[in-house]
């Protein structure tokens, strides 16, 4: 059964090019990034690869760990990582977990048999410092995917986690944010004191309050 959104992300013991980690005890208190590949040596792969490894130190801004899995052995992401450093220009600072039996990959319904039973899909789980799945994505092999927009996302799951804010379709880090509809309007400036703009009874707005 696929996971949703709520659940306790699987903990799991695996060999990762960092060391054998288990996965909640290397959370710890922080966010964490599940992400999986088709497969090493492939083109879209090792541009994401590389992409991630460019964005750590926004990942560490927000207290938030990054994983990603492939089915592959550990000798053959050992030898890729050179490859992904070259060409990106980078270096890989995140653990690739090396999953060959298809174990973390068949927990978290990582490979769809109507696109490959021998390969896992580009999954993206957000796993919040409660261990509870935030958000998941899933994009086909052909497409790589757009970390920028991960973390747009993670900076509006940060912020409902910590204000009782939602975040209006296309926000960005910086732009208004929706009071959620449970609080009164006479609690508004006590909890939002940069002030709001009450457009509908139902939609009010207010800078984002972590700036």
């Amino acid at each position: 059964m696929s996971l949703r959104l709520g659940d306790v992300a699987p903990d799991f013991t695996a060999e990762t090019t960092e060391g054998t980690i288990r996965f909640h005890e290397w959370l710890g208190d922080s966010w964490g990034v599940l992400f999986s590949h088709p497969a090493d040596f492939t083109p879209v792969c090792t541009t994401e690869l590389g992409a991630v490894a460019k964005l750590r130190s926004e990942f560490d801004k927000r207290n938030v760990k990054v994983m990603a899995l492939s089915v592959d052995p550990l000798d053959s992401h050992q030898r890729w990582i050179g490859d992904i450093n070259e060409t990106q220009q980078t270096a890989v600072n995140f653990p690739l977990i090396a999953d060959p039996n298809f174990e973390i990959a068949k927990l978290y319904d990582m490979v769809h048999p109507n696109a490959s039973d021998k390969f896992t899909v580009r999954s993206v789980f957000v796993i919040g410092p409660d261990k509870k799945i935030k958000l998941t994505i899933t994009y086909p092999a052909s497409t790589g995917r757009n970390f920028d927009e991960i973390l747009r996302v993670i900076d509006s799951l940060q912020l409902t986690a910590n204000y009782s804010v939602a975040t209006p379709a296309n926000w960005k880090h910086g732009d208004e944010v929706v009071i959620a509809p449970a609080i009164p309007d006479e609690e508004i400036p006590k909890r939002f004191p940069k002030g709001h703009k009450r457009v509908k009874p139902y939609l009010r707005l207010t800078p984002q309050p972590n700036l």
